[in-house]
């Protein structure tokens, strides 16, 4: 048997016997500076909720990952120039958003509290829960970039004097230091980074939840590019999944003393 035929053997046989295949490769784009969603610990580790679940969808479909740390009102633009495949990020699912990227299924709720000093008679919000306009005269309110809460102050409060952020660390600090009177952010995290810590002794919530879906959509999903109805299926299985299996709920109280997302996702 010459060499060629010795070779053309050897690769039939590993054929044959099967050569081991490499799992896919996903790319995941979010902050790391989210806490605690998704932040980096003292050893420089990634975690976080979003984390978790990134890991979790993974190891149902059978796909390895790769971190890339971008910031917030970058997401989009890079994951349509294709930086990474995916955004887990806390991003809400909107109408607007979804003109220009996709989504899987929901995991987790998305609303909005502003926080603000303790004891001030503001009365910034109705018995109803609407806003009163007049009454955000005069207030600096931190908000971070190309967020929701941008969207719904832009809508609703177009006169309100807005200090916009690109994170959401600096917009704690500004609250503290007083260059902002008031914030809205996700009450979750307000709650566990803020409220509960020295430095937020003093603050409290000065609004009701605010969870219009028009603005907030209907909750927070992964991001992926138009066009991939075979991976945002398995996506969504694989939420489905995590729900139903408690592993969603596994995930937040890690972090919160509650779950944080609808049981009913893991039905629809």
């Amino acid at each position: 048997m010459n060499f060629g035929t010795r070779l053309l053997a050897t690769a039939l046989a590993v054929l044959a016997l099967g050569a081991p295949a490499s799992a896919e490769k996903l790319r995941v784009g979010m902050e790391c500076t989210y806490a605690p969603f998704n932040y980096r610990t003292e050893s420089g580790e990634l975690a976080g909720y979003d984390v978790d679940v990134a890991r979790g969808v993974a190891e149902i479909i059978g796909a390895e990952l790769e971190f890339v740390c971008q910031q917030w009102d970058g997401m989009i633009p890079a994951l349509l120039a294709n930086k990474f495949d995916l955004i887990v990020a806390s991003m809400s699912i909107t109408e607007s958003r979804l003109e220009k990227i996709d989504f899987s299924g929901p995991y987790r709720d998305s609303v909005g509290r502003i926080v603000g000093k303790s004891g001030q008679d503001l009365n910034l919000f109705d018995p109803s829960g609407n806003p009163v306009a007049e009454n955000f005269a005069g207030l600096r309110i931190g908000l971070e970039r190309a967020s929701t809460y941008e969207s719904w102050f832009n809508a609703k409060l177009p006169d309100a004097d807005i200090v916009l952020y690109d994170g959401s660390e600096p917009m704690y600090l500004d609250l503290v230091n007083g260059r902002v009177d008031a914030i809205m952010t996700n009450p979750m995290k307000a709650h566990l980074r803020f409220l509960t810590q020295e430095e937020g002794s003093g603050f409290e919530f000065i609004s009701p939840a605010i969870s219009e879906v028009e603005f907030f959509g209907i909750g927070v999903g992964i991001g992926l590019r138009q066009g991939q109805p075979e991976l945002k299926e398995r996506l969504n299985g694989a939420i489905k999944q995590l729900i139903n299996d408690g592993k969603l709920t596994e995930y937040a109280l890690k972090y919160f003393p509650f779950p944080i997302h609808n049981e009913e996702w893991g039905d629809s």
